[in-house]
């Protein structure tokens, strides 16, 4: 697959930002965020009407519809400028490439997705650059297309990104914006939410994987059937309810990284499976609707070794995992968190997270997921996708992603390249996910 890039410019909202909003001061959670652009990728598909006329009609009005919503989603605009933590919303544009894609069609890609995950960051553009959103439009000889989308972590979480993709295919489906469908956003969380003199924590970076020869990224797809199967050996009368799918998933995913770490280090050591939360919910009095900003705090799972090394050989039950799992998920999402004790919050439980990866005496392991956001429902005028996908990520961790079908999940794993086949071959891993994805 050869992606050329055929145009590079910068969109502009379609009206300038006011001048009382052209600095954007970044919350203390905005600020502790890595310097990263996670990427996702939407894939649609050719159809009988789209002649090159028509794809190229389809690429104009992308771009007119981005210059529209970013009138409202006006940061991603501007720059980030970090020796003042605030984001100047000078207008100055959103990277935005068009490109095409060579001896490939978009069906063998989505036919051989596996084989393809680290030629994906091709269609992702805009990786190490330094505007705060940039997005690449892949045309296939075709007629299919790819939406590649990456926002910097410094001002949106998952929560945020996909409201402004939300808005901006709602806006080119339409031919403009709706105030009665397109969403409007709000920023500054520091106006809603007090730092009062909080003091931010020096963070280490997380260690890179990206660009080295130690990483590798694999998809593995669990199906709803196996999906409902993994549920029901699950769940213990104990519970206070059943698990979700995220949630046995996750215990799945986290015993088979144990098994990895046993291997390794000759005994079971204590582990934390972290999973990322938004809050927004849960905060007291509500924010307005639509804030966007980091807003994700961590449930973090703690499994405890027994002190005596010599003697912890064997990997905990599933059930017992999926246990601890419902307890600190269940407990981040009903906890009510005060306006002035969201950020304290967030901040304690990324330095709880932090202090036992510099310790080194217990396995952490990350989790996002994206279940339940409405990436395929996102139609930009031509339908809806049939994949969306990240790409290799660069840093250890598990991101989860909906199916197509919905009841399923994708789960995108970035580890070590060396341990990476023995937690394939994991029999619960072999068993529980679909045997093409491996």
């Amino acid at each position: 697959m050869e992606v050329q890039i055929t145009r590079t410019k910068l969109i502009k909202p379609s009206a300038p930002t006011p001048p009382h909003l052209r600095i954007l001061k970044l919350s203390p959670v905005d600020q502790i965020q890595y310097s990263i652009k996670p990427a996702a990728l939407l894939y649609y598909p050719a159809d009988g009407s789209a002649g090159a006329e028509e794809v190229e009609r389809r690429i104009n009005r992308l771009e007119t519809s981005l210059s529209e919503t970013l009138t409202s989603f006006y940061p991603l605009a501007g720059r980030y400028i970090e020796d003042c933590n605030w984001i100047d919303c000078n207008d100055e544009g959103v990277e935005y490439f068009v490109a095409k894609v060579k001896g490939c069609r978009l069906s063998e890609v989505l036919s051989r997705r596996d084989e393809m995950i680290d030629q994906l960051s091709h269609l992702a553009g805009g990786g190490f650059t330094s505007p705060v959103l940039s997005i690449q439009i892949n045309m296939f000889d075709c007629g299919g297309l790819v939406i590649g989308i990456r926002v910097s972590h410094h001002l949106f979480d998952g929560f945020s990104a996909a409201c402004f993709i939300t808005s901006w295919a709602t806006a080119s489906r339409i031919g403009g914006i709706d105030d009665r469908e397109v969403i409007s956003p709000t920023f500054d969380l520091t106006s809603f939410l007090p730092a009062n003199g909080l003091r931010l924590p020096m963070m280490k970076p997380r260690p890179p994987l990206m660009g080295t020869d130690n990483g590798v990224t694999k998809r593995i797809v669990f199906d709803g059937a196996k999906i409902s199967a993994l549920r029901a050996i699950s769940h213990d009368p104990s519970f206070p309810r059943k698990p979700s799918r995220v949630e046995v998933v996750t215990a799945l995913i986290w015993r088979a990284h144990m098994g990895v770490s046993l291997a390794k280090h000759g005994c079971l050591r204590t582990s934390l499976a972290a999973h990322s939360m938004d809050v927004r919910t849960r905060i007291v009095p509500p924010l307005p609707p639509s804030s966007c900003g980091n807003l994700v705090s961590r449930a973090t799972a703690r499994f405890v070794a027994a002190e005596n090394c010599a003697g912890n050989t064997e990997v905990p039950e599933l059930k017992g995992l999926v246990g601890l799992l419902i307890g600190s998920m269940t407990k981040c999402k009903e906890t009510a968190v005060k306006r002035e004790d969201v950020f304290p919050t967030l901040l304690r439980t990324r330095n709880e997270l932090h202090e036992a990866v510099e310790k080194g005496e217990v396995d952490v392991f990350m989790f996002t997921s994206w279940c339940n956001f409405p990436a395929y429902k996102i139609d930009f005028g031509w339908g809806k996708p049939v994949w969306v996908s990240r790409i290799h990520s660069g840093y250890e961790a598990a991101t989860f992603l909906d199916t197509e079908g919905g009841d399923g999940i994708e789960a995108w794993l970035s580890f070590n390249k060396q341990e990476m086949p023995l937690f394939l071959q994991d029999k619960d891993i072999l068993a529980f996910t679909s045997q093409e994805a491996l």
